[in-house]
């Protein structure tokens, strides 16, 4: 097995896909141990592919993914976690924000014995209002909700080892809570800082829009964390409150009709519509729970299945290889 492997995804990046391949190249080369660079095309429309193609060509370490289609970071990440064949795995952007420089610190805490690895942009140059701001509080509450105390939850810049990214499930955004998923296993994590440098070539591809659906990721990670395999304990315990509630109204309805005779349909109707819906309502939360402890059975025994759909895997056998064939 290869001792490292580099994940990284492009999205329309062809002004630094051959500057970071070389950068890459050069320092996993110092580091002197076996690697390859794991480089994902997530639909780009530009000639990025094209580039990927003409450096696996070349190089036997590289193996390029296309996917058919722009899928998003977090399933462009997940086929390159797939594909990876390494003990340890680390993934960063294709944009050259990320200094390859400093991978070797990363792959340092790796050896010190830690799960996890998170980079944190403790100096960022990005604008104050659209982008440090909201990823300022974001964090925040990401630590609190999580339990994991990192200040930068927001950066792809991290290195894992290669038992704990491959038990956990990657799909819509979910690539940012890796740490968090990671805590739920048991996993050690630590953050060491790493340096922001501004774009030099190529468009970004982040808004401010991308910051606001992070907080309802928020609220799945939330329950993930705490009901993941327990679903009927939160749902259950609505369902009870509201069951209670609406018969509590509804005995002493009765009980209001046996001692005074009143017509409590017409003067209590509200009443009686609310002890109803209670009670219903709470049957409802109940049959969810127990919905989702079915797919918590189903989760721990279905097949695997990916977020991605890959269009063409390359790499470049090497002299060894063709000569065993």
């Amino acid at each position: 097995m290869l001792k490292y492997s580099i994940v990284v995804p492009f999205h329309n990046e062809e002004e630094n896909v051959t500057a970071l391949y070389d950068r890459v190249k050069h320092v996993m080369e110092l580091v002197g141990e076996t690697f390859e660079l794991v480089f994902v095309d997530d639909g780009s429309r530009d000639r990025t592919y094209r580039l990927l193609e003409e450096i696996a060509a070349v190089d036997s370490r590289v193996l390029v993914i296309k996917l058919r289609r722009n899928f998003g970071q977090t399933s462009a990440l997940a086929a390159g976690f797939d594909h990876a064949q390494g003990e340890c795995i680390l993934a960063m952007d294709g944009d050259l924000q990320h200094d390859p420089s400093e991978i070797p610190n990363f792959l340092a805490k790796l050896e010190e014995g830690y799960d996890v690895v998170s980079g944190w942009r403790a100096q960022r140059g990005d604008n104050l209002m659209m982008r440090r701001i909201p990823s300022m509080l974001a964090n925040k509450i990401m630590a609190a909700f999580s339990g994991v105390a990192i200040h930068d939850f927001g950066t792809t810049f991290k290195a894992y080892r290669r038992e704990v990214i491959q038990n956990i499930p990657l799909y819509g955004e979910m690539h940012r809570f890796i740490p968090a998923l990671a805590s739920w296993y048991g996993a050690s994590i630590c953050e060491i800082p790493i340096s922001n440098p501004q774009r030099v070539a190529g468009k970004s591809h982040y808004g401010i829009s991308r910051t606001f659906r992070v907080f309802f990721d928020l609220l799945t990670i939330r329950f993930l964390l705490r009901y993941m395999t327990r679903p009927l304990h939160f749902f259950g315990w609505i369902g009870a409150v509201g069951m209670l509630s609406g018969g509590a109204i509804g005995a002493w309805m009765i009980l209001l009709k046996l001692i005074t005779h009143q017509a409590v349909g017409g003067e209590h109707g509200p009443l009686l519509v609310l002890a109803a819906v209670l009670i219903l309502g709470g049957i409802q939360m109940l049959g969810i729970g127990l919905l989702g402890e079915l797919q918590v059975r189903h989760f721990h025994t279905a097949n695997h299945r990916a977020p991605y759909a890959v269009d063409r895997i390359l790499r470049l056998r090497s002299n060894e290889e063709s000569m065993h064939l």
